[in-house]
């Protein structure tokens, strides 16, 4: 048994304003935090087509607002802004004009089953979550891969609810939050395109499960923990290490390392639509090359 890892308390970083958040018959939900080459925060309100920037002081604007679903969002090294939108599939965001295209809204000839989050490689191919409303009664859940040449190839099927995704610095590994499974499972990808054995690497309990998920520069992973108000840190062999807790709120959706020694770690919090940030003891994953 693992001695109970320290605790460690977020603090309130930026909250969106309500004169700036869209919401109605149904909840909105604070996802997507990604930073870009200067050091703001982006992140996005799921069922109103909403897109925030934060800036490195915690100002909030509204970049853009659309019609669809935006729930992972990612910033590649030229700067191109990739949405999982979980109604319309894989967009790109037009930040100066808030205008959203089209990437890929089928794959194989078949629509998705609803986007959710998405990672880079460290050669520009585009790994993303197709999760749907796949549980463990229903484990169609879905990852993809979109090559930096434009290739759309099926990595994983069958999965119960898949979610946040992470891929290691040497592209050997995938690591997937599976909710419903409350899991985290390791996926290793090798050369030629097929997988190595899968894997659970991590079960965890209570809660609703594993949402967004972060590598820092030693292996470890950060796992936002819905249900629970935390964000779990663990080692590079799966050993829990820390425990980060909201001060308010258990719908803790995803992370995302920052500050200017990467030792922060920004979390999404749905409830308060909050985003939080705490000092952690180990920097996040450098930021990928230019593609």
């Amino acid at each position: 048994m693992y001695a109970a890892p320290p605790i460690i308390l977020a603090e309130p970083f930026a909250r969106i304003p309500d004169s700036l958040w869209k919401s109605g018959s149904r909840m909105g939900i604070l996802e997507g935090p990604c930073f870009d080459a200067n050091g703001n925060l982006f992140v996005v309100n799921v069922p109103y087509g909403q897109v925030f920037r934060i800036s490195p002081t915690g100002d909030v604007e509204l970049v853009a607002e659309y019609d669809g679903e935006p729930n992972g969002l990612k910033i590649d090294g030229t700067g191109r802004v990739f949405i999982a939108d979980h109604s319309r599939g894989l967009l790109e965001l037009d930040v100066s004009s808030g205008k959203v295209t089209t990437v890929l809204g089928t794959a194989q000839h078949e629509p998705f089953k609803g986007l959710n989050d998405l990672a880079f490689n460290t050669q520009g191919d585009l790994y993303f979550t197709d999760q749907g409303e796949s549980d463990l009664r229903r484990p169609d859940g879905r990852v993809w891969v979109r090559s930096a040449q434009g290739a759309v190839r099926l990595v994983l099927d069958g999965i119960p609810s898949p979610n946040g995704l992470a891929i290691t610095p040497d592209d050997r590994f995938l690591y997937l939050a599976v909710t419903r499974a409350n899991a985290i499972w390791r996926v290793p990808l090798r050369r030629n395109g097929t997988l190595g054995r899968v894997g659970n690497w991590i079960q965890m309990s209570g809660g609703t499960g594993p949402d967004g998920v972060a590598l820092d520069e030693l292996g470890g992973i950060a796992v936002a923990h819905v249900g629970m108000g935390s964000v779990w840190l663990f080692d590079n062999t799966g050993r829990p290490s820390a425990e980060i807790r909201a001060p308010q709120g258990r719908m803790t959706t995803n992370v995302a390392y920052g500050g200017p020694d990467r030792r922060l770690l920004f979390i999404t919090e749905a409830e308060t639509r909050t985003v939080l940030v705490a000092r952690v003891p180990t920097p996040g994953q450098s930021v990928r090359p230019a593609i």
